[in-house]
């Protein structure tokens, strides 16, 4: 049916409604499946001019899952240029010249579709994050247990004791179960980070000589580095981190050699990329990019890329956790991670941190320092009860007065009824009914020159804010040793002035 037809047939103000209406359409032959006319709208829908539409069969807009264009429904469908679309199809048959035919009305919705997959992928990562999370606190009360009285027993051995080998490793495998426990922490966002302002290009080459052993000589390590990249506020150990984990998976993916590059830039995300990926936030942004020409990988992998877990590295490779710790620590800086990866060409992950305008933090040297004993009078409030002995125990050893209760409201019974000055209070983060924050506010009214230590196997926004530390706030993270504990509880006692409590 000839489109001189189609026009004859019809009034001119259907041709207008149909030639200029905003939603793709057109009509077929539901005998012969050929397209009879398209709008414009679905000539750049597709790519397609209005000519080249006309006689076309409906099959070569088909994508590869077998559906017909043309039936009602969501459906794939490919363009000109071969990219695949998702479409929401309805269908009307009518009369035309006396023979069936089919308006067709589409609707694009693959950015929609685009926008529910990371909707679902973000529910799900968040679901794994806070089983890991809740995983991760618990661990890290055992082993704060274990380290602690492992290094108590190993002051008191002398180097020959036949014993001082076995505790210390005890020791060794702690701290590396305490690094699983970090990974853990740092996927879920439940981890504490100490932002500074950073120059990137300054952290990038004091790492650049430990990166090039890491790589080894088979891979050529290239560093481009843009002169006028923007500050950003991050922790300085955490993206360390994220650009050693990124680092190791590219050189993994390169095991017969390679280019390996790691590049700046600045970034202006617009309202456009913003609205495309959940979470992020249009702005200025500066950009770190690590590239290789490696295995790269397919669709299905990239979607499961950040999993806790999920490796494609053969056994003993790797934990698989690697990637996931990437994804908590830019999450939790206000950032994004962008993957691009070819099958067999090679895979470039792009990260990206908010600009700020401000001076970068000035490095100080910290001197060594002997930590002295103690006299003060500190309440800790811990409810695991093996957490609870072992720092009441360090801390008597030096000469503490220690005054402990497993819960706050038996902590603020204690409090009442201690007639002298409480120098310090030592509160888990997370406890049943009544929070370490809360606690601290109420026995802060009572006794103003109060100073605070919270700690915790994992953070919690009621103490940091999205797991950003204020810097007044004293905070152990678990597993900490008995001199780390010792250490904190010296600096907090002679700080100047009263340490500020969370919520401040």
């Amino acid at each position: 049916m000839p489109a001189k037809q189609l026009v004859r047939n019809k009034d001119r103000k259907f041709q207008l409604l149909f030639e200029e209406h905003p939603q793709p359409m057109w009509v077929f032959d539901p005998e012969s499946r050929t397209i009879i006319e398209a709008n414009t709208a679905a000539a750049s829908l597709y790519g397609y001019t209005r000519e080249e539409f006309r006689g076309m069969g409906l099959s070569l807009l088909q994508a590869g899952d077998g559906t017909l264009p043309g039936t009602v429904g969501t459906q794939s469908h490919r363009t000109k240029s071969g990219r695949l679309i998702e479409v929401d199809v309805a269908s009307h048959g009518f009369e035309f010249g006396g023979s069936p035919a089919e308006l067709v009305v589409l609707m694009d919705v693959t950015g929609r579709r685009h926008l529910e997959e990371q909707l679902r992928q973000a529910q799900k990562m968040e679901a794994v994050g806070m089983l890991a999370g809740g995983v991760a606190h618990d661990f890290n009360n055992l082993l704060t247990i274990i380290t602690g009285y492992s290094q108590l027993i190993l002051n008191n051995l002398s180097p020959n004791d036949p014993n001082h080998s076995s505790v210390e490793q005890i020791m060794k495998a702690a701290d590396r179960a305490a690094t699983l426990t970090k990974q853990l922490l740092a996927f879920s966002r439940r981890q504490v980070l100490q932002p500074k302002v950073l120059d990137l290009n300054k952290l990038i080459g004091s790492l650049s000589t430990m990166l090039r052993r890491l790589i080894g000589e088979d891979i050529d390590l290239q560093i481009v580095l843009r002169p006028d990249l923007g500050q950003v506020s991050a922790d300085p150990g955490q993206i360390e981190q994220v650009l050693m984990n990124l680092v190791v998976n590219a050189r993994d993916a390169m095991p017969k050699g390679g280019t390996l590059t790691i590049e700046t830039a600045n970034a202006n995300l617009s309202e456009g990329y913003a609205g495309r990926h959940l979470a992020v936030k249009p702005g200025p942004y500066a950009m770190i990019a690590v590239s290789d020409t490696g295995t790269g990988m397919d669709e299905a992998t990239q979607a499961r890329l950040f999993e806790p877990f999920f490796t494609t590295k053969s056994t003993g490779r790797g934990t698989g956790l690697g990637l996931s710790t990437v994804f908590g620590i830019v999450k939790q800086s206000a950032g994004g991670v962008e993957v691009y990866s070819v099958p067999n060409r090679g895979t470039s992950f792009k990260v990206y941190l908010p600009r700020i305008d401000q001076p970068v933090t000035a490095e100080t040297a910290e001197a060594e320092k002997s930590v002295a004993r103690g006299t003060e009078t500190i309440l800790l409030v811990e409810d695991d009860e093996m957490v609870r002995n072992l720092v009441r125990e360090t801390l008597s050893r030096d000469g503490y007065k220690v005054l402990d209760a497993a819960d706050p409201l038996e902590a603020r019974r204690v409090a009442d009824g201690f007639r002298g000055r409480i120098h310090l209070l030592i509160t888990d983060v997370v406890m049943p009914k009544v929070s370490g924050r809360e606690l601290a506010e109420q026995l802060i009214r009572r006794r103003p020159d109060l100073k605070v230590i919270y700690m915790s196997g994992y953070t919690d926004s009621a103490i940091v804010n999205s797991g950003i530390l204020q810097k007044e706030v004293a905070f152990l993270q678990k597993p900490f040793t008995p001199g780390i504990l010792t250490e904190k509880v010296r600096d907090v006692l002679e700080s100047n002035g009263r340490t500020r409590h969370a919520g401040e």
